[in-house]
């Protein structure tokens, strides 16, 4: 369940480090947990922001701020493609 530069960085992880705490924790799992209770969108909706341990590990681990994506998605935004509906 996630696009394929997020699963190729997150290849076998299960858990990662925060970079706020510096704790080891469960990557987010969008089949028991809610997406909007872990991130939250920049207000240009471009980049993903954690809102907890398990969201920003996530994001460090699957690097889903990557320049590419960023770029993409500034064009999906303009397109009104994005952001997802939660």
């Amino acid at each position: 369940m996630a696009c394929r530069s997020c699963n190729e960085f997150k290849a076998d992880s299960t858990e990662a480090i925060d970079p706020l705490t510096g704790e080891t924790t469960p990557l987010f799992n969008p089949r028991t947990q809610r997406w909007s209770d872990n991130f939250t969108w920049t207000s240009d909706a471009t980049t993903v922001e954690g809102l907890t341990i398990i969201g920003r590990a996530t994001i460090v681990c699957l690097r889903m701020n990557n320049p590419v994506i960023l770029v993409a998605r500034r064009r999906w935004t303009i397109s009104g493609w994005h952001p997802p509906d939660d």
